[in-house]
């Protein structure tokens, strides 16, 4: 009886170490259910002790009183089920757990797999992040998210305005690498029986996230000319492309329907608005010439369009409501009569501009900075510390005393207050 508490207490406190992401991972039964399915109990009682960051596997030996070369091999077969990330680094491996999403949900969709009851744990998957709001509240509040739309460069008016980063054609052709993955989301949703008609090889990763994908197995390695087929054909199946909400290094993008995505169904079944960045373009719709057909509205993915027929009127045309639209371009290419076009938004979004950033800006966001610091302060570098107090100066005052105020730091209060720090 005691070895089974003792194992219920290690997913529990996994479950607690991984609520500490920037991305959280409030307590279930059903999420406690989805880690015993995942991890061992041997595998959990390692996993919650493997800091936020990533560390070097010699330094974690010593924190769980295991040999190198056996903490190794235990961390090899996490890492091959996607469980945690594991790379070579100055000549020493390193790892670092991964979060909920982006992390081992994704992990485990992004391939066929036969060592895994993946009917069984896309109901659990299902249950937890969409039977009540909790767990996309924690994902998604706040403003900076993990992914941004990318405008279809095509739907433009003047192509002048559009910057390298907003472009999909950009980030696809400048990655070093490219791998290619099965969507997560419709492959999940195709052991629900619920899964949609649009192609399931569409997931694109790119540079050093596509080169430990292709490793593990979890990605096949493509050309720059096969992932812009890849491109293409999603566009055509009406599909929204979706990128990693940084500016330079661009990590991934997915090609998203309305139906299957957890961001849009974030959005679509919790009205979460701001589950996505949006693009800095959006939908214009040419009233005189719409006849109403509702082809766009049924291909937008957030349902941000709809068909006006009001009593009066001459004949129903569509209206895009501008504050949900995201800006994706998949209506224009809906439309056969060409009467939208996709035109720039009064205020320009504001994108990180690496993953670093994107990260303390979230973790200032969600109350969570002190996580993000002092998981393990031994390993914090100066230029480390630099890099956060930038981002603190570039936040808003609240915030960035909210963000100091839980840990109490003369530190960041001095960077709050517009001191100058060295860096």
């Amino acid at each position: 009886m005691g070895h089974i508490v003792n194992q219920e207490r290690e997913y529990r406190l996994l479950q607690q170490r991984l609520d500490q992401n920037i991305t959280g991972a409030p307590y279930s039964p059903v999420f406690i259910r989805i880690l015993q399915l995942l991890f061992s109990p041997a595998e959990a009682a390692i996993a919650r002790k493997i800091p936020l960051r990533p560390v070097a596997i010699a330094a974690l030996a010593r924190k769980t009183g295991l040999e190198p070369e056996d903490l190794r091999e235990k961390l090899l077969i996490m890492a091959e089920k996607g469980l945690v990330f594991d790379f070579e680094y100055k000549g020493q491996c390193h790892v670092v757990l991964a979060p909920v999403v982006i992390g081992f949900f994704e992990f485990v969709y992004m391939r066929s797999r036969d060592n895994l009851d993946l009917r069984e744990l896309a109901e659990l998957f299902e249950e937890y992040m969409f039977r009540d709001d909790r767990f996309a509240r924690d994902v998604f509040r706040e403003t900076t998210q993990l992914g941004r739309t990318l405008v279809r460069e095509e739907a433009l008016d003047d192509y002048s305005e559009v910057l390298d980063w907003e472009k999909a054609s950009h980030v696809i052709t400048t990655a070093e690498t490219v791998g290619i993955s099965l969507c997560a989301c419709r492959h999940k949703a195709g052991h629900l029986d619920k899964a949609c008609a649009a192609p399931l090889r569409t997931c694109l990763t790119f540079g050093n996230s596509a080169r430990i994908l292709i490793n593990k197995g979890m990605a096949e390695a493509a050309t720059v000319g096969e992932a812009m087929q890849v491109l293409e054909q999603c566009k055509q199946a009406g599909l929204a492309q979706i990128a990693d909400n940084v500016q330079h290094a661009v990590g991934f993008m997915c090609n998203c329907c309305g139906c299957c995505c957890g961001m849009f169904q974030a959005v679509r079944t919790f009205n979460i608005r701001t589950a996505i960045v949006t693009s800095n373009w959006a939908a214009r719709i040419e009233g005189s010439r719409c006849t109403g057909c509702g082809l766009c509205v049924k291909a937008c993915p957030v349902e941000a369009i709809t068909v006006d027929s009001a009593s009066g009127a001459e004949r129903s045309r569509a209206v895009c409501e501008p504050e949900l639209c995201l800006g994706c371009g998949v209506c224009y290419t809906a439309c056969k009569l060409g009467c939208i076009s996709m035109a720039s938004r009064d205020r320009r979004v504001m994108v990180p501009e690496t993953t670093f950033d994107r990260m303390v800006t979230m973790a200032i966001e969600r109350g969570k900075l002190s996580n993000f610091l002092f998981d393990d302060p031994s390993r914090l570098s100066h230029r480390a510390l630099g890099r956060i107090a930038a981002v603190i100066e570039k936040s808003a005052p609240v915030k960035a005393l909210m963000a100091v105020k839980p840990i109490r730091s003369a530190f960041l209060t001095a960077i709050a207050a517009g001191a100058n720090i060295k860096r």
